[in-house]
């Protein structure tokens, strides 16, 4: 979907009010991939090699205790 019709179809929707229960759905779609964003991206870290995680600012330390948070931690 291209950046125009994704602003199509949001602007669609905020034309008009959704029913509650479409609200709440739409909520927890976003939440779950929000969760999945940050599993994928914890485990991205977990593979970055030392001289990459320097670049970032980053130790193995601070890995570590990303990598135990649970997935709904931000």
């Amino acid at each position: 979907m291209t950046h125009d019709q994704t602003h199509t179809a949001l602007g669609y929707l905020s034309a008009r009010p959704l029913p509650p229960l479409t609200v709440v759905a739409l909520r927890m779609v976003v939440l779950v991939a929000k969760w999945e964003e940050r599993r994928q991206t914890r485990k991205a870290l977990k593979h970055l090699e030392a001289h990459l995680l320097e670049d970032v600012g980053l130790s193995r330390g601070d890995v570590s205790r990303e990598l135990n948070r649970r997935f709904w931690q931000q």
